[in-house]
């Protein structure tokens, strides 16, 4: 008879129930097959969900039991060994379908009869979440197990647990919707029906792909655990799909109708429940992996073919048991198999690393330049490429199951991770001891957070985090913090998805209908003016709608298309090599490339760069050759200041960084060029507080701030100024004395600690 569910208890046990009345034990490894328990004749079963193995990492109590529906209204809470614990009336009719949530502290049934129900793990009924007048034949629960998805008719339904909270309700297929999934870690939702097509939306219910017209009903979908695949099930047919929509192969298989599929725990294999009594088995082969020369393919489950297509060298790599993850970057393929993690280095492919993994089943491996990340069921764990250990960093309620690269981020000193349960938080950690960085805050922002990426280049206490929001909207900001609020600064909209360069700082994003790359993003903290002329634009038309950004080596940008094709774009290399030259502090070089160059965008990018590293005579000439005469005039000004420590004030000014300025004058005991500052700027009330405080130099606030209010012919109002005013004579010669001497001193204490100096 037709089978119509499957689930998988571990990765290499099945379990299948079939109108024939039996449940069957299948190990696909060793190909045995036992039957776990004949149930009564008139016992026909829908559909089967495990309880949830784990959560967070802790094995659960419960995890050897399973939910089976049936065809005569009651759901059965059943043992592993086949022991029916419990039977429970749910529906008038048929129940179509149960599942339980993440936690494992609910579960969800849906029915001919149109309702949607939540009940205990212990099944005590909790409420009747909805009425449909028609059946729902499909539920999913949303990735925090605090929303329902379910099927009406033509229609797709999300709805909130808390009462009166909005539903969200939207016209999906043009026929009768069968199936639905929603996956926790990309948050995306898959519908297939009557329709004969499947479709993927975003949690908000925007269609973002929708297929052909199959030539019968789809009657399966199901998303593999990591979000990055999914498959299809329809009569005789089995497609894989990748999370954008795109069909990576069709097979035909002869199985009649797939009813039901479900993927193994590690994601490397799927089964189906066949119309005709089959349960068909699939492995997930042939995935790709590039990093500059090199292409990598999973050709079976145990062996790999590395193709070096500059000599067109062809090297074999065997494992001992299945490969589940890898990751080809930054001169390393890191692979994980179902025990053991392998560290190849890409010069020598016959003596990998190999050590043995506590959890087993690792759900993404993130690699920087020094180290690499494991995540898997138990935690976080970075590893040096000796195989060390280096640290395993927590923060409360972390859920490692719906981590992803977009949700993650890897430098050589920093680990940032983007918080499920509070999305406007991003926790941010040292690499190599697990803390947390600076003061021990996380960075939280105003909106949610949809996509973190960390710099990979320059110094810790440079590091940026760039992120994109809620409403596209890219942000950056600089990582250390110590209790003052850090600038996070906008400089971009309609970004769809960026990355950052794996040898310079140079960070590229698709923007609407460009793909735009920010030559120098920290030009928003210097000069926030040159930002606009250090970046480059390409029209991204062509590349039709949604494409993403999978990788930006050296100066190639890689992106995929909504169809699966790859696109590769060449940038210019020489703000690659400007980096350089800034980095090892080669000014001359930079110079003589960027006159070589003759380019407005890259002499923009050197006069940011000057005036970051407090070089005034290059900023001075980059400022010149991008025609900005006034900041030259400054620069040259600053130059001529008596100390140091004035020129240093002056050119945090110059960044916009006006407090920074004022504190290291008064830090260094430069009252009167602090206030003097803040009368520049019309501070006039900071400029009087200073004054005022310090005992000095009240005249001189007094009398710039008449002069000011003189040459506008406007009357003093302040009540602070009126009250200092009273019965004071403001004599100009006086306070032109005063300055003077004021800059005397500064010049005999700025020669007299060059003289200790020397």
């Amino acid at each position: 008879e037709l089978v119509s569910c499957v689930g998988w208890t571990t990765a290499d046990e099945l379990y299948s129930c079939s109108d024939d009345h039996q449940v069957m034990k299948w190990n696909p490894l060793t190909s045995e097959t036992t039957r776990v328990v004949k149930l009564p004749d008139d016992f026909y079963p829908l559909d089967l969900h495990w309880f949830p193995r784990s959560v967070g990492g802790k094995k659960q109590p419960h995890s050897e039991t399973f939910v089976l529906t049936s065809s005569d209204g009651r759901f059965h809470l059943i043992s592993k060994l086949g022991r029916v614990e419990r039977s429970v009336e749910a529906h008038c009719g048929a129940v179509l379908g149960g599942r339980w949530n993440y936690e494992g502290t609910a579960l969800v049934t849906v029915g001919e009869d149109g309702q949607v129900k939540i009940w205990s793990k212990s099944g005590m009924l909790r409420s009747t979440l909805a009425q449909q007048g028609s059946p729902v034949y499909s539920v999913a629960w949303g990735p925090d197990s605090d929303r329902v998805l379910f099927t009406s008719g033509k229609q797709l339904v999300i709805k909130p647990l808390q009462p009166n909270a909005k539903v969200l309700q939207w016209k999906a297929h043009d026929g009768l919707i069968l199936k639905t999934d929603w996956n926790p870690v990309n948050d995306l939702i898959l519908s297939a029906g009557e329709d004969c097509k499947y479709k993927v939306w975003d949690s908000f219910g925007r269609a973002l792909y929708s297929s052909q017209p199959h030539g019968h009903p789809i009657t399966s979908l199901a998303w593999a655990p990591d979000g990055q695949l999914f498959a299809v099930g329809s009569f005789n047919t089995l497609r894989l799909c990748d999370r954008a929509g795109w069909s990576y192969c069709l097979e035909k298989p002869s199985t009649g109708s797939i009813l039901g599929i479900g993927w193994c725990s590690d994601g490397t294999q799927l089964a189906g429940a066949c119309g005709n009594g089959h349960v068909l088995f699939a492995h997930v082969v042939e995935q790709r992996w590039e990093w500059k020369n090199l292409e990598i393919t999973l050709v079976k489950r145990r062996t790999m073919k590395v193709h070096n297509v500059m000599d067109d060298a062809v090297d074999s790599l065997e494992f001992r048991d299945r490969v589940i993850k890898a990751s080809l970057a930054c001169g390393y393929l890191v692979v994980s198999t179902s025990l053991q993690c392998y560290v190849f280095s890409t010069k020598n492919w016959n003596t990998p690393l190999i050590f043995d993994l506590k959890e087993g089943t690792v759900s993404l491996i993130l690699q920087a330049e020094r180290h690499f990340l494991l995540v898997d069921g138990g935690g976080l764990y970075l590893y040096s490429y000796e195989g060390r250990l280096l640290s395993s960093p927590k923060y409360p309620g972390l859920r490692t199951d719906t981590l992803n690269t977009q949700t993650v981020s890897l430098s050589n000193d920093t680990l940032a991770v983007k918080d499920k349960a509070d999305e406007k938080v991003i926790y941010i950690f040292e690499a190599l001891s697990g803390k947390p960085l600076g003061d021990g805050k996380p960075l939280t922002h105003k909106t949610e957070i949809v996509e973190i990426a960390l710099d990979q280049k320059g110094l810790t206490s440079e590091r940026k985090i760039a992120f994109i929001d809620k409403n596209r909207d890219l942000y950056i900001t600089s990582v250390k913090r110590f209790g003052k609020e850090q600038k996070i600064v906008k400089i971009g909209t309609m970004v769809q998805s960026v990355a950052w360069n794996d040898i310079s700082n140079i960070l590229c994003g698709l923007q609407d209908t460009h793909l735009t790359v920010w030559y120098y993003p920290n030009a928003v903290y210097v000069d926030r003016d040159l930002l606009p002329r250090t970046l480059h634009q390409k029209d991204a038309s062509e590349f039709s709608r949604n494409p993403q950004i999978v990788s930006f080596v050296g100066n190639q940008v890689t992106l995929r298309r909504a169809d699966g094709s790859l696109v590769h774009l060449s940038i210019s290399p020489y703000p690659g090599i400007l980096h350089g030259h800034v980095r090892a502090a080669r000014w001359a070089d930079a110079l003589r490339l960027c006159r070589f160059v003759k380019d407005q965008t890259l002499w923009a990018c050197l006069a940011a760069m000057a005036v970051a590293n407090r070089d005034m005579a290059t900023a001075e000439i980059a400022y010149a050759a991008t025609g900005e005469i006034d900041k030259v005039q400054y620069i040259n000004s600053i130059k001529e200041l008596p100390s140091k420590e004035s020129r240093m004030a002056h050119m945090l000014l110059f960044s916009g960084n006006t407090q920074e300025a004022e504190a290291l004058l008064l830090q260094t005991g430069l009252v009167y060029q602090a206030i003097q500052l803040n009368i520049n700027l019309y501070n006039w009330d900071r400029a009087l507080e200073l004054a005022v405080k310090h005992k000095t130099h009240v005249d001189t606030v007094l009398a710039y701030r008449q002069k000011f209010l003189e040459d506008f012919g406007k009357k003093e109002t302040n009540k602070r100024f009126l009250q200092y005013a009273e019965g004071l004579e403001v004599d100009w010669t006086k306070i032109k004395a005063k300055i003077e001497m004021e800059i005397a001193r500064e010049r005999e204490r700025a020669a007299g600690s060059a003289a200790g100096r020397s």
